[in-house]
């Protein structure tokens, strides 16, 4: 079911016994960094998020995004065997100390476990393997990369490779990955599942997912980091608690240290001052007002879809929630015609505006129904008139 995704940034200061207080965002040690609600897209702190950045290994999330849409479309399979190549082989000068999977050329890996170690191992050759193996070349899959990039608006990017080694051209922001990691979580949440394992076996070698922040809070479940001498240490990190989840991104910081720290004080600052708020369930009825001229006398209307907002913790009990419907309604209505609109103000102010709409069809009356209801109609408005 769709949603209203609201994005909501209601900053109140002291001034009332009901205000909320809620800090300036901490300083954050990076060249660029983002948080936002993951439901919403309510940005919480932002630095130089439009930044175009070398991404390093951040790139593969957009490898790993295309690898899952291609498997949940059926075009390939987690259980079809690659043929790694020798471009593709981590003895290929390209990958000189860089993340490996250790795959070797002329042997057969599964999609599963070149997706495990792109995700886990953060493998360039398993990128390599994976992107010859869906668009036969590394350019063409890089143009499979750009047109996914698109789709999901990460106007600010541009991707030349799978793996993120420097490359002319290849750039991301922080808003950009910010939007790409929840389309992972949202689109593909059995994929984005393997983000929070900690560690993966290939080839009798053993590596462990280097977000660390895995083993020092429950509540991160992903996603990814990435370092090279121009990128600096990035960390796009999703954590969850208590219904609400968050994304944050730090790019350009100085040490995996660093990088994790900065990510932890981001994280808790949002999880401590915001919350994710359900204004309305998906098909909530909120009146059922008067229809002229239907087989009905009545309708019950509502929002059809999920309404979320981000608000600062304990607002919501402030907002008023106001209902105004079509003076007049008339049948034949169609199931999710809108006869109104339902806001919700604080202090006055309109902080949310969603349209009503008929939760249920109502089929026009019979030729006398209508005309009984025209003279009834006739009468309640003239009275209403000269009242």
């Amino acid at each position: 079911m769709k949603r209203f995704l609201f994005s909501l940034l209601v900053v109140l200061v002291t001034g009332s016994a009901s205000a909320a207080i809620v800090p300036a965002p901490p300083q954050v040690a990076a060249e660029a960094y983002l948080l936002i609600d993951a439901d919403t897209g309510t940005v919480l702190a932002e630095g130089n998020a439009d930044d175009p950045r070398p991404p390093a290994s951040l790139v593969k999330m957009m490898t790993a995004y295309v690898l899952a849409g291609e498997i949940e479309s059926g075009r390939v399979s987690a259980d079809d065997m690659v043929t790694v190549s020798r471009n593709a082989w981590s003895q290929n000068p390209v990958f000189n100390g860089s993340s490996l999977m250790w795959i070797e050329p002329g042997k057969d890996v599964s999609i599963s476990d070149l997706e495990h170690g792109i995700i886990i191992s953060s493998g360039n050759d398993a990128t390599v393997a994976v992107a010859e193996h869906l668009a036969g070349s590394e350019d063409a899959f890089a143009d499979m990369m750009n047109s996914y990039a698109k789709a999901l608006g990460m106007t600010s990017s541009h991707f030349a490779n799978s793996h993120g080694l420097p490359a002319d051209g290849q750039v991301v922001t922080a808003r950009d990955l910010a939007k790409l990691s929840a389309a992972m979580i949202n689109d593909f949440p059995e994929h984005y599942s393997l983000y929070k394992k900690r560690e993966f076996t290939y080839n009798n070698i053993r590596q462990y997912n280097r977000n660390s922040l895995l083993g020092e809070d429950a509540s991160v479940d992903g996603i990814k980091t990435g370092y090279t001498k121009e990128a600096g240490y990035g960390l796009v990190a999703s954590a969850e608690r208590d219904g609400m989840r968050l994304i944050s991104v730090v790019l350009g910081t100085r040490s995996p240290t660093a990088r994790k720290n900065e990510t932890r004080g981001l994280l808790n600052y949002g999880f401590r001052f915001y919350e994710t708020v359900a204004l309305f369930s998906a098909e909530q009825e909120l009146e059922q007002p008067r229809v002229w001229k239907g087989l009905q006398d009545s309708v019950a209307v509502g929002v059809m879809e999920e309404a979320l907002v981000t608000l600062p913790r304990g607002q919501r009990e402030a907002m008023e929630t106001q209902v105004e419907l079509n003076a007049t309604l008339m049948a034949p209505i169609a199931r999710g015609d809108q006869v109104g609109t339902v806001r919700l103000t604080q202090a006055g102010e309109t902080v949310f505006e969603a349209p009503v709409v008929a939760l249920a069809s109502v089929e026009q009356a019979g030729f006398f129904a209508r005309i009984w209801d025209s003279i009834r109609l006739w009468f309640s408005q003239l009275f209403s008139v000269e009242g």
